[in-house]
């Protein structure tokens, strides 16, 4: 993975705005629960071979099912992303137990580090910076490591100190050699993610950012994901992942997201953005089928010019 995710192109190469739609959601990642990933029969059928898919580690549940499902994407084809919650993980034996299981019975090579939705921690962790420290990522072979981005804040950690961990995470990447990302809470408008991936590469960051979007998760499905994993550690998680969670309850299409940050990193060569990751909250199968459809390139640009709607899928 690129250590900057900046895109040049040379005079009359701008693509059409379909065409950075199509760019911008073709490497799409994703993401399940342990509790989701037990409805589904095969991951196969809902998305494409080779995808990337996170594993959370939400507070409350049991690692060795995290361990469990990547092993399983791994046999089905896919690429396992484990979260690694610095705040619940107990111990460095345990950390370095399961990096062992991950990492031989399942392939890992990459991982994403967040701080966790627990207000003590369960050991000697407390943020992402300690986990890095430790130096078993490097020891077990896991040289691309994501960590968490926060466009709208977060109600857990102050601004300075944000921005201080950014800083020194682009440190610890130059000093290691470690392929460093960022994936972000999900975000509903592109304006403040946009001011806010332009202020943090004037700020000296050089680390890839993936943007999180909610997919297209009906009142139902989000119901059935508190339930899936705890409607406490549910509402925790997706607390801390968007400042007005109200707007989940009327979720469409992100396509106005989607087109407007295509368009900024198409046209803007600063833009730190390489991609996106989908929140599938509970609705993998229509979220899917959504990335899918769009980027076969079935859709069609509204007349505004700030969206656009999907052709049916035949199936």
């Amino acid at each position: 993975m690129p250590q900057r995710a900046g895109h040049l192109r040379s005079i009359g190469s701008e693509p059409t705005p379909k065409q950075s739609i199509i760019e911008l959601l073709s490497d799409f990642t994703t993401e399940t629960t342990p509790a989701a990933a037990a409805k589904i029969a095969d991951y196969r059928v809902h998305l494409p071979p080779g995808a990337t898919v996170y594993i959370t580690f939400l507070p409350g549940s049991m690692f060795e099912d995290t361990v469990a499902v990547a092993i399983r994407l791994r046999r089905e084809g896919f690429n396992p992303i484990p979260h690694f919650a610095a705040r619940s993980i107990p111990s460095r034996a345990f950390l370095e137990e399961n990096l062992a299981r991950l990492t031989s019975d399942a392939g890992v090579d990459q991982v994403l580090l967040v701080g966790g939705a627990v207000s003590q921690p369960l050991g000697e962790y407390s943020d992402t910076m300690q986990l890095l420290d430790t130096g078993l990522f490097d020891k077990y072979g896991v040289r691309r490591i994501g960590v968490a981005g926060h466009p709208e804040g977060s109600p857990d950690i102050a601004d300075t100190r944000i921005r201080s961990a950014l800083a020194w995470k682009n440190a610890f990447a130059e000093r290691t050699g470690a392929s460093m990302f960022i994936v972000t809470q999900f975000c509903f408008e592109a304006a403040p993610v946009i001011a806010w991936d332009r202020r943090i590469q004037t700020e000296g960051n050089r680390l890839p950012v993936h943007i999180g979007i909610p997919g297209l998760a009906s009142l139902k499905a989000l119901v059935g994901h508190a339930r899936a994993c705890g409607v406490g550690p549910s509402m925790r998680f997706l607390t801390r992942q968007a400042r007005n969670v109200a707007k989940l309850l009327t979720v469409s299409a992100p396509d106005r997201l989607v087109t407007a940050l295509a368009a900024y990193r198409a046209t803007d060569p600063g833009c730190g953005i390489h991609g996106v990751h989908i929140y599938p909250l509970g609705g993998l199968k229509k979220s899917a089928r959504w990335v899918r459809t769009v980027t076969d390139g079935r859709f069609e640009m509204r007349k505004d010019g700030l969206g656009f709607e999907v052709d049916a899928d035949p199936d």
